[in-house]
C-alpha cells in the first residue's frame, strides 16, 4: 500500500469507513449481542484497570527526528527466533467463535498472511491442531498455547504433547490466575458459552461448557497451589518448547522468571480482567525491562488501540506487543477479513510512525523517542 494508508473497508453503510481501532470496536458492537458485547469488553469489578490500559498511552508524548531518509523504512522484528512484518501479535483470547463462526481459525489465517504470530487460547473454540492447520494454508507462522496451571496433571501434559507435536513454538503459562477475577458483568448475566461451542483444547465439550457457569468451571479445573518452584521445572522436565510467563506486573517476578530459565515473559494484567486496582501494562513495563537487563525477551499487551501505542511501548523496552480485543473485534465485525483489516490498520500506524519520528528500523526506537508528561503537566524527557 503505496505511503501506507489507511484503506476504507466498504460496508452496509456505504458512508460507514472503518479507519481506525475505535471505528472497529464501534461496528463490531452492533454486531455483537448484549451479553457477548459484555463479556469481551468488559474488565472486573470496577474497570479501573482496563480503562488506565488504554489511558496510560496518553502520558507520553513523540520526539520525532527530522530530515532522517525514511524512504526504505523497516518494520520487521523478530519473534521466537523468527521475523514477523511489524511487532505485534494476537493474544491467547477465548471463545472467538462466539464472535463470529470464523475464530480462532481465521485469525490464524490472518495473523499468517500478515506474518505475525498468535497464541492459542486453553478457551479456544477449535483445536490446536485445526488452528495450526488453518494458518498453514497460508504460509509460517509460530504459534504460542496458553497454559494455566492444572489440577489434572495428565490433561496438562496431553495439551503439552498435542502443541508440541502440531508445531507450536511456546507456552504461554498464565500465572496472574490462582481464581478468577471479579467479573459482574458475568454473574449478572448467567453468562454460559453458546450452545454448540467447546473447548477442545482442554477436552471439553459443548454440553460440558454449558452446565456450568464459567467461574466455577475454571475453579474446577484450575490449580490454585501454583508455583515457581513447583511448575517451572515440571514444564521443562516435560517440553522442549519456550517457556514464557504471562502476566508479570513487577521486577521482582521478572527477576524470578530468569532465575527459573524461562524464556520470556508477557507483562500483562489479563486486559483489566483478573485484580482490578493494578497497574496498567505500559506503566509497568519499565521496571520489567529493567529487571530483565535484556537476558529474556520482554513481551507487553493490555490497551494497544493504534501503531503508535505500540511504538511507544517499543520506546520503553518492549520487544514485541499482543492484542485481544481488536482481534475480537475484526472478527465480530466481518470474520477473517475483519482480523485482517484490524493487523493491516495497526500494521499502517505503525509504519506511519516510524516514519514521521524519523526511524528507520524497529532498532532506531529507545527512549530517546519518548516525553512523559509529570503531574504538573511538564514534558520531561526519559
Amino acid at each position: 500500500m503505496a505511503g501506507g494508508a489507511p484503506v476504507p473497508v466498504p460496508t452496509s453503510d456505504p458512508d460507514e469507513k472503518i479507519l481506525s481501532i475505535a471505528d472497529l470496536e464501534k461496528a463490531a458492537s452492533t454486531k455483537l449481542g448484549k451479553t457477548a458485547r459484555e463479556f469481551y469488553n468488559s474488565g472486573s469489578t470496577d474497570q479501573v484497570t482496563i480503562h488506565e490500559n488504554s489511558t496510560a498511552f496518553s502520558k507520553y508524548r513523540l520526539r520525532p527526528r527530522v530530515l532522517v531518509d525514511v524512504s526504505g523504512v523497516d518494520t520487521s522484528t523478530t519473534a521466537f527466533g523468527r521475523s514477523i512484518s511489524f511487532p505485534l501479535s494476537v493474544s491467547p483470547a477465548g471463545l472467538q467463535a462466539m464472535a463470529h463462526p470464523d475464530g480462532e481459525l481465521g485469525t490464524s489465517k490472518a495473523c499468517a498472511r500478515k506474518g505475525v504470530n498468535m497464541a492459542i487460547s486453553s478457551f479456544s473454540n477449535h483445536s490446536i491442531e485445526d488452528v495450526r492447520s488453518a494458518a498453514a494454508e497460508i504460509g509460517p507462522i509460530d504459534h504460542a498455547v496458553q497454559l494455566y496451571t492444572m489440577r489434572d496433571r495428565e490433561l496438562e501434559e496431553r495439551i503439552i504433547r498435542k502443541a508440541e507435536a502440531a508445531g507450536c513454538k511456546a507456552i504461554f503459562l498464565t500465572a496472574d490466575s490462582p481464581v478468577l477475577g471479579v467479573r459482574y458483568n458475568e454473574w449478572k448475566n448467567d453468562f454460559r458459552t453458546p450452545e454448540g461451542l467447546g473447548f477442545p483444547v482442554i477436552e471439553w465439550t459443548s454440553e460440558e461448557v454449558r452446565s456450568r457457569t464459567h467461574d466455577s468451571g475454571f475453579v474446577a479445573f484450575n490449580d490454585d497451589s501454583h508455583s515457581w518452584a513447583r511448575d517451572i521445572p515440571w514444564l521443562k522436565a516435560r517440553t522442549k518448547m519456550q517457556i514464557w510467563i504471562k502476566g508479570v506486573l513487577t521486577a521482582e517476578d521478572t527477576e524470578l522468571a530468569v532465575e527459573h530459565g524461562c524464556d520470556g515473559i508477557i507483562v500483562s494484567n489479563h486486559g483489566g480482567r483478573q485484580l482490578d486496582g493494578v497497574m496498567p501494562t505500559l506503566d509497568a513495563l519499565p521496571e520489567c525491562v529493567e529487571a530483565a537487563k535484556g537476558r529474556i525477551a520482554v513481551h507487553v499487551d493490555g490497551g494497544f488501540r493504534s501503531g503508535t501505542d505500540i511504538f511507544k511501548a517499543l520506546a520503553l523496552g518492549a520487544n514485541c506487543c499482543w492484542v485481544g480485543r481488536p482481534a475480537i473485534w475484526g472478527l465480530a465485525y466481518d470474520g477473517e477479513a475483519g482480523v485482517d483489516l484490524m493487523l493491516e490498520t495497526m500494521h499502517n500506524e505503525f509504519r506511519r510512525c516510524m516514519q514521521l519520528t524519523g526511524c528507520r528500523t524497529v532498532k532506531d526506537i529507545n527512549k530517546t523517542c519518548l516525553a512523559r508528561v509529570n503531574a504538573d503537566g511538564i514534558l520531561k524527557r526519559l
